[in-house]
């Protein structure tokens, strides 16, 4: 079966208060029962600090108060879906995931195998970032990109964002209903939407949709407030679709090109650029500049001279042992199979 990733973000699921949305929540398991034949499904579920942050007295938003707020909160979620899940006896499994997990390739395949295994026994992961323990403050990171790079490891066919307002809105405030490509045309009729409790908006969900949309998979972003808003938008009735690219990458070069935790920037000049457009590996000499602090292994972005990204690559020098080479011929930075084109 396909795989397909759901994303529902803090402001599709709450109140204006923080609490659940029981109702909304009550719909999703009715049309996510209905999609369960058809797809290996993930859900990708923000709303655990909306949901506990009632419960720290003085909340401020501080970091030590919103991982206090997941850590309350994210119980109070999962027994909500549970509770609503169970009457179409589909059992769920909490998944919290870190942003390290999809940058060492044996963790990855041990979540992969783990979400696998759940698939085989019926039973729905429902992702979530681990903010209790993340020692980034939350602010820096949204379940967009953690829905992304599910959609891409897994290789999906298709990856649904939710968000308040439905869609992407054209200048006059309608949906568009499909885009072609994401180009700086169409970042450039985002408007700041974000909720005052989420931390994503449309210009994150853009980022992410062209990442996935160059990696084959199609993207929906889609709300939740007409009748079966995910039957319809899975259906290209609603909601903005997101055209796949033409891609055909492996298993690793998915996970690669997922883009995840990059660890540093290498600037190329043109001929790099180039080169890299032939299936050649990266060479030290057509490398311009080093930003970051880098091990060997570990996955950099490759940009050319005006900072546009043109490939992640998983990186054969670190960024210590690189400088001292940059005008270097022959030496190796990464080796075409480990460059993913963007």
């Amino acid at each position: 079966m396909s795989v397909l990733v759901i994303k529902f973000g803090t402001a599709s699921i709450t109140q204006p208060d923080g609490s659940l949305d029981e109702a909304v929540i009550a719909d999703i398991a009715r049309q996510v029962a209905e999609l369960r034949q058809s797809y290996h499904i993930v859900l990708v579920s923000s709303g655990a600090v909306g949901a506990g942050k009632g419960l720290i007295e003085g909340y401020r938003g501080e970091i030590a108060q919103r991982k206090a707020a997941a850590a309350v909160g994210n119980l109070l979620l999962l027994n909500v879906y549970n509770r609503y899940f169970s009457d179409y006896n589909i059992p769920i499994a909490q998944t919290l995931c870190e942003r390290h997990h999809f940058a060492d390739r044996q963790q990855f395949l041990q979540l992969k195998e783990t979400v696998q295994e759940l698939w085989k026994n019926g039973i729905i992961p429902i992702a979530n970032e681990n903010d209790v323990v993340s020692d980034r403050e939350l602010k820096f990171s949204d379940n967009d990109e953690l829905a992304t790079l599910m959609a891409v490891g897994f290789g999906a066919s298709t990856l649904m964002l939710c968000t308040s307002v439905g869609g992407l809105l054209d200048n006059d405030n309608h949906i568009i209903q499909a885009v072609d490509r994401v180009d700086e045309s169409i970042f450039g009729i985002v408007r700041d939407e974000k909720s005052a409790l989420g931390l994503g908006g449309m210009a994150s969900k853009l980022t992410f949709a062209k990442l996935a949309t160059r990696m084959g998979i199609r993207v929906t972003i889609f709300g939740l407030k007409q009748p079966d808003g995910i039957l319809r938008a899975l259906r290209g009735e609603t909601g903005t679709t997101f055209k796949p690219q033409v891609s055909t990458p492996s298993a690793r070069q998915r996970w690669l090109g997922s883009g995840s935790l990059t660890a540093g920037i290498l600037r190329v000049d043109a001929g790099a650029v180039a080169a890299l457009g032939r299936r050649n590996s990266l060479l030290a000499v057509g490398v311009r500049t080093v930003e970051g602090e880098f091990a060997a292994g570990e996955v950099v972005e490759i940009c050319d001279e005006a900072g546009v990204t043109v490939a992640v690559a998983r990186a054969r020098l670190s960024s210590a042992d690189l400088l001292p080479q940059l005008n270097q011929q022959n030496v190796e930075v990464a080796n075409a199979n480990d460059i993913v084109l963007l």
